[in-house]
């Protein structure tokens, strides 16, 4: 980890947060909307001016993967209109990216992780401070800490919220004393196996207020795979993250940003990871109308395999390292982008049942 770790940073970020005018309603805080760019949503920063050592964006990417055993699991839990990403590396080490939306409160992904054996969560990624994406960290950390045999470290970018569930998660983080640390690009979570976790978002030094702009973005990569995930990161961000990160963006499977909101998945930035599979997190009734057209459009034009939680329920996939990847899921359907773009709902139709169809798309599938 190139940053230091915040001292009083629980106290500053939750100072920032405004918790003397925090919102009634949690529900207030989703400011997602399809047809805008970029959101208002009255965000204060903390500009990491105190705790930022000197990093270096030179190029990570290596001409020859090194030699690594087991298998690498990236479970794309289905939480509805949210983000819960758990994974585990051969040797057992959990990362868990987002915890699912503020009215779950954790419940689904805490027994998610029951149902995996997991009672430890080595990394916690907040990836930005929405409710839809921090919704369950204050109760996962109860959980690990009381239950489980607790929290390794946690992680956030230092944007904070003026939201409830913001404060919650704070207040845990402080209660249980979890070591909590702001990141910026070039950033590396210190997994303790042949996985390498690289955070090429937020950008480094003073970034702003925008929750979106900085939302933690990570390459995850195993031998020869390679995994893109950007939490809500929108075009700006995607285009600095071209412009300074193109090399290692070049993914295997690409988890689209912001729930594949239009917002995001941008040609250019596609283009530059050019992954043979995409994942889409958004609710199968998005009331924001996730996935967009557009985004699944542009997936199609690339020939992009694409799995929707929407329609295929709990996406997992495991990677060998040595160019196998294995996609199951707990619901059945096709993986074309042009089938998901026939069977996502239209604005004026009512929440439907997922039609499900049997394929012989699923297996191994060699990168």
């Amino acid at each position: 980890m190139r940053r230091a770790l915040v001292i009083g940073a629980v106290a500053l970020l939750v100072l920032l947060a405004g918790c003397a005018s925090l919102p009634v309603d949690d529900g207030d805080i989703e400011t997602d909307t399809p047809d805008t760019d970029n959101v208002d949503d009255g965000t204060e920063t903390d500009d990491g001016s105190d705790d930022a050592d000197d990093t270096d964006e030179s190029s990570t990417d290596t001409d020859e993967p090194r030699d690594v055993d087991g298998e690498l699991a990236v479970h794309h839990i289905d939480v509805g209109q949210a983000d819960a990403t758990l994974l585990i590396t051969p040797a057992g080490e959990t990362i868990l990216i987002d915890s699912g939306d503020w009215r779950q409160g954790g419940e689904g992904v805490i027994e998610y992780l029951e149902a995996h054996d997991i009672d430890r969560i080595d990394h916690l990624v907040a990836t930005h401070g929405h409710a839809d994406h921090i919704g369950g960290h204050d109760a996962i950390i109860e959980w690990a800490e009381t239950e489980g045999d607790g929290i390794g470290l946690a992680y956030d970018s230092g944007v904070a919220h003026t939201s409830q569930t913001y404060e919650r998660y704070l207040d845990a983080v402080e209660e249980y004393d979890v070591e909590l640390l702001i990141v910026e690009e070039g950033d590396e979570l210190p997994i303790e196996d042949d996985v390498d976790g690289l955070v090429v978002n937020p950008p480094e030094g003073d970034s702003g207020t925008d929750l979106h702009d900085n939302s933690v973005a990570l390459v995850i990569e195993f031998g020869e795979f390679r995994y893109v995930t950007t939490g809500d990161a929108e075009t700006a961000a995607e285009e600095r993250m071209v412009d300074s990160w193109a090399a290692e963006l070049d993914a295997d499977i690409y988890h689209a940003g912001h729930h594949g909101s239009s917002t995001s998945s941008t040609a250019p930035f596609l283009d530059a990871a050019s992954p043979e599979i995409a994942i889409i997190s958004s609710a199968y009734d998005s009331q924001y109308g996730h996935p967009h057209d557009e985004v699944l459009t542009r997936f199609a034009d690339r020939d992009i395999d694409t799995y929707w939680t929407g329609v295929h329920g709990d996406i997992i996939v495991t990677a060998t390292g040595d160019g196998e990847i294995n996609i199951t899921t707990s619901d059945t359907f096709s993986p074309d982008a042009e089938d998901l773009l026939g069977e996502k709902p239209s604005d004026d139709q009512e929440s439907l049942t997922p039609l499900t169809v049997n394929t012989q798309h699923y297996g191994t599938i060699p990168v």
